[in-house]
């Protein structure tokens, strides 16, 4: 799996497009006293897009390739995943304020103690 900036940017613009098709069109069947699964999985479908929105958001954030989390742009001379621990050693938790505005990202600095993190190797 890889990605690069282009793609996770047409991917941004994307998912707004693709929200308010979803709210425009969505039906949800049944009468309001009744247990309505319809109704969940709307629900859900919304709370994927929102989510899918953070995690493309993150991706882009993200410049360096750490593990699965391959960005072309980012790679060793041999192709394998290159860390940037300078700039991205960190937990990041992005919050939501609301749909179409900009997520505020915090971050919390890791302390590596006994186990450092190391460049790993597919080949």
């Amino acid at each position: 799996m890889s990605r690069n900036a282009k793609g996770l940017s047409a991917l941004l613009e994307r998912i707004p497009a693709l929200r308010e098709e979803f709210w425009r069109m969505v039906k949800v069947p049944g009468e309001a006293a009744d247990f309505n699964q319809a109704l969940e999985h709307a629900g859900r479908v919304a709370d994927f897009l929102e989510f899918a929105e953070l995690v493309a958001r993150d991706a882009l954030e993200r410049e360096e390739s750490c593990g699965c989390h391959f960005r072309e742009e980012h790679h060793t001379p041999e192709g394998e995943a290159m860390r940037d621990d300078e700039h991205f050693a960190h937990v990041a938790a992005w919050e939501f304020t609301r749909v179409g505005g900009k997520p505020i990202l915090h971050r919390e600095p890791l302390a590596f103690e006994s186990v450092h993190p190391s460049q790993r190797s597919y080949k």
